[in-house]
């Protein structure tokens, strides 16, 4: 029986010996231990012309940002939501989001983030789960929003549209959504900057306490119908304070980002909503991924740092016009490995365009405002990339893992594959209606993740996938994740996931469903020949060439969905 007081002191003394030189081993606050939209009027006081968004030419400075949420929270009181209640926000990125966003906060309401993807059934679920006293919407989705609203009881809608802020001089190629005029709206359908201006600028009396539950994110749904993870103000503000600066210099007040990844999703929350205002920066906010504003942007604004997927960086290298843009500015590129992952040779090409380097962003989950782990600081000769399938480094300060036995609960020693358990001060505080799903969720303030991994001697974190998708063949075990890792080195291969199905004679097998790059002559016999020289035999999979595979709107892939082709 392991001691988890003399695991946990083992644990940390090998991970402070691993922690890099100039990385701060204890979560750094600028202005205190402060819910995030005080943070905002921080620096709008300070510096209230400062650009807090820069949206395709349309620039919205931090005193301005800081007066529409006011009056967005004043609106929210003016309707009568108060304290606790829920206010749903179903729009794409832009800055009427942000807006949104801080005047939920400020009235001490919760916000609830809805994908503009959602087709009828799922935004039925969301709304039925969470009932919404209101909802905020892009102007497009109210073929969708207003018969639901009216069954479901909802009786404040207030629209907004990309038309409104179409600027006179573009600065960056605009996407068609801009191209689409403003909707007609019905009696019940507010518009949402006319009914902003008509309130007041005050700030709200209401005094946001650091424990109220500030936000209602929902997990991805890839294997089930999406639930509500509840999180406090404090949870936001820990995930920037241990998150931040761990990968940059947050006292930089000239760090401008650039944030595509979806708002509502929880790692464009805190890229978009959280990160810019933690350390009073500019972002620079792109409706949605492309390639070539993407470039544009960078060049244009000096970007300095911007979360991409490997997917986005594999475009980006390969796309006709890199030699058109100087990407130079970058400094920070923390990347994330959901289709294609991360490799030597991505890193070194993208170094080479660049000058700064990929590293992987970290371990996370909804449950746990999703920054649990940094990687940065291990790049120095690939140390990062030498682990097999997933490196994930260390915990961010104040943040605790180990590692379990699935079925007893036991802790294992270090070195051992088991549950990822966690234990943070950004974790959830349960699922949003569901009492009989949380008195199991936690022991004793940890976390158990679902997740397999590994913690090294070094105190190293590798996480390995999702238990109920390791694959047992002949007893052996194999994660998907590795053969997917093994397929992003293959120069043809665009994509891939790999799914297991039943055999008679090994219990399992692996199956790879893959997506080739235009042009390639490759077929399912050479990547199977491939597959034999490069891994065991016991993980070759059997290979399934398609055209795409089925994605969620946060660009992870339905495996249950492919499992249905099986």
């Amino acid at each position: 029986m392991i001691d988890e007081h003399e695991y946990l002191s083992t644990l940390e003394e090998a991970q402070q010996r691993s922690w890099p030189t100039n990385t701060p081993r204890s979560p750094v606050y600028p202005i205190g231990e402060r819910p995030i939209h005080e943070y905002l009027s921080h620096w709008a006081k300070l510096d209230p012309n400062k650009v807090a968004v820069h949206f395709y030419g349309h620039e919205l400075s931090y005193g301005k940002l800081d007066k529409l949420s006011d009056q967005f929270a004043n609106w929210l009181t003016s309707i009568a939501v108060k304290p606790g209640d829920p206010v749903a926000v179903f729009m794409p990125n832009c800055p009427q989001f942000i807006i949104a966003f801080m005047g939920i906060l400020k009235a001490g309401a919760i916000y609830h983030p809805v994908s503009p993807l959602s087709k009828h059934a799922e935004l039925e679920h969301q709304l039925s789960d969470c009932q919404p006293k209101a909802i905020v919407c892009f102007d497009q989705l109210l073929p969708l929003v207003t018969p639901l609203a009216k069954t479901l009881e909802i009786d404040h809608i207030l629209a907004t549209s990309f038309s409104e802020l179409k600027p006179q001089k573009v600065t960056i190629p605009l996407p068609d959504l801009f191209e689409l005029p403003k909707c007609d709206l019905a009696e019940n359908v507010a518009d949402f900057y006319p009914t902003l201006e008509s309130q007041s600028s005050a700030k709200v009396k209401h005094k946001v306490g650091l424990d109220d539950v500030a936000a209602v994110n929902y997990t991805g749904g890839t294997t089930g119908l999406p639930k509500g993870c509840i999180h406090t103000h404090r949870h936001m503000i820990y995930t920037c304070a241990s998150y931040m600066p761990a990968i940059a210099d947050t006292t930089d007040r000239e760090l401008t980002s650039l944030v595509f990844l979806p708002q509502f999703w929880i790692a464009g929350e805190d890229a978009s909503l959280l990160f810019p205002f933690y350390n009073g920066t500019s972002q620079v906010l792109l409706c949605r991924w492309d390639c070539e504003a993407f470039m544009v942007a960078v060049q244009k604004h000096r970007v300095k740092i911007t979360t991409l997927l490997v997917d986005s960086v594999d475009e980006v290298l390969n796309h006709p016009k890199l030699g058109d843009y100087d990407l130079t500015s970058l400094q920070t590129t923390p990347c994330v490995s959901f289709i294609k992952k991360l490799t030597a040779e991505y890193r070194q090409r993208w170094q080479a365009v660049s000058g700064c380097q990929l590293f992987e962003s970290s371990f996370g989950m909804t449950e746990t405002n999703t920054c649990d782990t940094f990687t940065a600081g291990f790049q120095d000769n690939d140390f990062d990339l030498s682990f097999a399938p997933s490196f994930v480094g260390l915990p961010v300060a104040g943040t605790q893992f180990k590692v379990c036995d699935f079925e007893s609960g036991k802790l294992l020693p270090l070195g051992s594959d088991g549950e990822l358990c966690l234990r943070s001060p950004a974790l959830f505080s349960g699922y949003w209606g569901k009492p009989e799903m949380n008195d199991e969720l936690f022991d004793n303030g940890w976390f158990k993740t679902g997740d397999l991994g590994v913690i090294t001697e070094e105190g190293f974190i590798r996480y390995l996938g999702r238990r109920k998708e390791m694959i047992k063949v002949n007893g052996m075990s194999v994660f998907p994740t590795e053969i997917e890792t093994l397929f992003g080195r293959h120069p043809a291969v665009l994509a891939s996931a790999v799914i297991p199905r039943e055999d008679e004679k090994t219990g399992q097998k692996p199956v790879a469903f893959v997506v080739l790059r235009p042009q390639s002559d490759d077929t399912d016999e050479t990547l199977q020949a491939w597959c034999k020289d490069t891994m065991a035999i016991y993980k070759v999979p059997e290979i399934r060439l398609v055209d795409e595979l089925p994605m969620t709107a946060t660009g992870k892939v339905k495996k249950n969905e492919l499992e249905k082709q099986l």
